[in-house]
């Protein structure tokens, strides 16, 4: 056969809703055996489905599913299905404490800059959250304020400054008189 008429053939291990329906009427979350071979309502073939339980920062057990499109054994499916949660882990985080969601450049320029201001946030409060020496995973809110509040703490007290002058009228209206003056030291 000519290689322009062979089939190509692409394998995919993805994460799936645990209330996705089967096609004989049952539910994901309600499978008992891991490794086992399904097929869901709206796709023409069968995957193999497993799972395993995603620990949230509430304590809680989060039960995640994971199917693949070539049967492989269940240990193989969750182990990759992990790595894959890790990944979206990273970029949620990269998009939303640190820019990305913001992205709209148009020039492969922009691109690379926007790309390399993102990473530099990013750099800076990690490096921020070594030197408190908290134990675990980061909370990237928590890194982000104290990057900002011991690299750039002029500009941390003008943006406070900011807000209280935005609502100053405000605490007026309520009988508090707030003066701001700046001290020599």
């Amino acid at each position: 056969m000519h290689p322009r008429h062979t089939k190509v053939k692409y394998h995919a291990i993805t994460g799936i809703s645990v209330s996705r329906k089967l096609t004989d009427g049952r539910v994901l979350k309600h499978l008992h055996q891991q490794g086992q071979q399904v097929r869901l309502v709206g796709l023409k073939f069968t995957v193999t489905v497993a799972w395993y339980y995603l620990k949230r920062s509430n304590g809680r057990l989060e039960k995640r599913c994971v199917l693949s499109t070539r049967p492989l054994k269940a240990s193989t499916i969750k182990w990759w299905g992990k790595r894959r949660w890790q990944i979206e882990g990273w970029f949620k985080t990269a998009k939303h404490r640190f820019g990305l969601h913001r992205f709209g450049q148009g020039t492969l320029k922009g691109v690379y800059r926007w790309l390399i201001l993102s990473f530099t946030a990013y750099l800076i409060a990690h490096w921020t959250h070594l030197l408190t020496q908290s134990p675990g995973i980061p909370d990237w809110g928590k890194a982000a304020q104290n990057a900002r509040e011991s690299f750039f703490p002029q500009i941390v007290v003008s943006l406070l400054l900011l807000h209280i002058q935005r609502f100053i009228h405000l605490a007026r209206s309520y009988g508090f008189d707030i003066q701001i003056s700046r001290c020599k030291i």
